[in-house]
């Protein structure tokens, strides 16, 4: 796969030998790492691209009041990744270590596990969504047309919340076995199936909002089957052979295995559901300040989702690699990847930054912004583009920390950091002399404060000692 001539692979290879030669990355080790990241990378690109285009579609069809209710059930969508991020945080580490182990039983066990518990996480969220989605949206915003809207792409977006959660875990589970690469196809494909199904339903049928939400459910559905078939028989018709084939006969509520998966998965489903929670009351802080203060957030949060995509390849390769060397008592290695990834995520980033600063007036006319929300929203993503460069280093630290299961660490590095960034928010809202500097010290702190809290934490070391009650049973140099 990683002879393929993608240029998505070449410019992360590129970066990667250009640091090799300035001696802050082994040329192997780069490639390696390279031919991991690249795939989730251009994942992201399309899901965060995806996204930021259903915001786009939106806007054309039904302007600022669509965009602001879709903005606002955002977050409640995104519970579907925080509930299943944190289990598919689990299930990484667990898949890496036995597959570095070479335990394929341990491997079965731990798949099966994470789809049990992935469905009872989610399916009462859908319920919820399902009944209550006016009664949510109205408790960030008032406005009765914003609601509207924001009910409507909320109570129709739910039922696609336990497929979403079971593709995080498909993903990691070839992630962990060494292959990005058809994870970036199934996830990818679908991301594009996704906009070319909204297209039709919000301007061939008309459906609006409710056509950007029934898009993103068929989507889902469709990726979460072509992950079962292809897990379940080893192979995918026109894909081709997976790394692993999972027995779906065989124990699903295994204890220790749960236990295993919840210890290490919970933390990171915290860290996750910080950063959704929290775009709560930011929101409700934002909708105080006005109508194109919101919406040129909810744009710039897309903007800010597409820079962040180099932190998915490299989060997970280093998770990936790192829990491999772990799997067979090799910590030596285990830092010496985690090290690399985290100078070859911040020099990603910042290419990322760089690229979309230049562009950043452009890319703001595409989502057609009212006159007075634009100049917000190009402020805010200049912004962005330097707290961006930060989430490589918060991103690649913590990599390492989910691969060993010392999860927790960066779970409250993120909580105060977005502490930190709601009050610099409230601050600007409640004082008018800080006012919109208030909103973009906050875009810096959310990634500031974890940035120096994870690297610390993965310098001490102390994650290594962690991994070892993770650990399959025993190399023999363990």
């Amino acid at each position: 796969m990683s002879s393929l001539p993608n240029p998505f692979r070449l410019l992360i290879v590129s970066i990667g030998l250009a640091l090799s030669r300035l001696g802050l990355l082994d040329r192997a080790r780069a490639i390696r790492t390279a031919d991991l990241a690249w795939p989730r990378i251009v994942t992201g690109i399309a899901r965060m691209s995806k996204n930021a285009v259903d915001v786009a579609m939106v806007g054309v069809a039904a302007g600022t009041a669509a965009i602001t209710g879709v903005g606002i059930a955002g977050p409640y969508w995104g519970l579907a990744f925080s509930l299943g991020g944190g289990i598919a945080a689990g299930t990484i580490a667990l898949v890496s270590q036995r597959f570095g182990a070479d335990d394929g039983e341990g491997i079965d066990l731990a798949v099966r596990a994470s789809t049990a518990l992935v469905v009872v996480a989610t399916v009462p969220v859908t319920l919820v969504f399902s009944l209550f989605a006016t009664d949510l949206v109205s408790l960030i915003n008032g406005d009765p047309q914003v609601v509207e809207y924001g009910a409507t792409y909320l109570r129709i977006v739910g039922f696609g919340v336990p497929f979403a959660g079971l593709n995080l875990v498909g993903s990691r589970v070839l992630v962990g076995s060494d292959d990005a690469y058809i994870a970036m196809v199934l996830r990818g494909s679908g991301a594009v199936i996704n906009v070319g199904v909204n297209a039709v339903l919000i301007f061939g049928l008309g459906m609006g909002v409710a056509g950007a939400a029934l898009g993103t459910v068929l989507s889902n559905v469709v990726v979460a089957g072509a992950f079962a078939l292809g897990l379940t028989r080893g192979h995918l018709p026109g894909i081709g052979a997976f790394p692993v084939r999972i027995d779906p006969v065989g124990a699903y509520f295994d204890l220790d295995t749960l236990r295993d998966l919840v210890s290490i998965g919970l933390p990171v489903m915290g860290r996750n559901l910080v950063w959704t929670v929290a775009e709560f009351p930011m929101l409700a802080i934002l909708s105080s300040m006005g109508q194109p203060v919101v919406a040129a957030f909810v744009v710039a949060r897309r903007i800010w989702g597409i820079m962040n995509t180099p932190g998915w390849g490299f989060g997970l390769a280093s998770s990936s690699l790192v829990g491999q060397a772990l799997g067979t008592g090799d910590e030596d290695t285990a830092e010496t990847y985690g090290r690399e990834v985290i100078r070859f995520a911040v020099a990603t980033y910042l290419v990322s930054a760089v690229l979309v600063g230049l562009f950043a007036e452009p890319i703001v006319s595409l989502f057609n912004p009212s006159a007075e929300a634009y100049p917000i929203t190009v402020s805010l993503v200049y912004v962005a583009c330097v707290a961006v460069v930060l989430q490589g280093v918060s991103g690649g630290a913590a990599g390492p920390l989910d691969a060993s299961g010392d999860t927790r660490w960066a779970f409250g590095s993120q909580f105060l950091g977005m502490a930190g960034s709601i009050l610099l928010a409230a601050l600007g809202a409640a004082v008018p002399a800080v006012g919109l500097t208030g909103l973009y010290l906050a875009f810096l702190a959310e990634t500031t404060i974890p940035a120096v809290l994870n690297y610390y934490r993965f310098d001490t070391g102390t994650w290594k000692k962690v991994s070892r009650s993770y650990r399959p049973s025993a190399p023999a140099d363990d």
